[in-house]
């Protein structure tokens, strides 16, 4: 006998079967994967007050307090030249100065920095008037596609500060006497990821930098 050819008045086949006990848990569970459904989709948090000093100038947002700092700055005050590259703080093309020192602004949170000082690539420099880093990059071919060049740069500038205020890396071999390197300015720019490969030309523009501070 065929499973699918019922055998009496009161049998029925393997597919009604199938069919009607699927039809039965959908109406069952309906209003469960409903209600579940808005357990999952809570209503978004109220804004919080948010106060930055971006580029100089005094900002008062309203945020959602999930919000980084990155994406406080391009979506809420529109300066794009921070890059967002895989959001998970291990390119380094969102690196921003906060308070002096660098930092992934992927990775913190905007109401975190309330009343700090932020500086993104567009506070180092003007296309008529760039900051001497953002010159050694340009006079020494520091970037070919771009996308990482302002994380590079505000690294950079960080950088050679940490060197002179004596903070030390791994490779620092006199932690009583801090002094630039090459080693020194490969490994703490580590961070920054250059798809293109224009390492050497980075850390010329770093040297031709710290020589002219010098």
């Amino acid at each position: 006998m065929s499973q699918h050819e019922p055998s009496g008045p009161f049998d029925v086949t393997r597919r009604d079967l199938l069919a009607g006990t699927a039809a039965t848990v959908a109406i069952a569970s309906t209003p469960a994967l409903a209600a579940e459904k808005n357990k999952m989709s809570p209503t978004p948090p109220p804004g919080m007050k948010v106060e930055l000093v971006v580029n100089g100038s005094r900002h008062r947002l309203t945020l959602d307090p999930r919000t980084t700092l990155l994406d406080a700055v391009r979506e809420h005050l529109h300066l794009t030249g921070s890059k967002k590259g895989c959001d998970h703080g291990q390119c380094g093309a969102c690196t921003m100065i906060v308070d002096g020192r660098r930092i992934n602004s992927c990775l913190t949170l905007a109401v975190m920095h309330d009343g700090e000082s932020v500086t993104t690539i567009e506070g180092l420099g003007s296309p008529d008037k760039l900051h001497p880093m953002q010159a050694a990059f340009v006079h020494h071919d520091g970037f070919q596609c771009g996308y990482c060049t302002p994380g590079q740069i505000c690294s950079s500038v960080a950088m050679l500060d940490e060197i002179k205020a004596g903070i030390p890396s791994h490779v620092t071999e006199d932690l009583t006497h801090v002094q630039y390197s090459d080693a020194e300015v490969r490994e703490r720019m580590s961070g920054n990821i250059c798809r293109c490969a224009a390492y050497p030309n980075i850390v010329d523009a770093i040297r031709k930098t710290a020589g002219e501070r010098a």
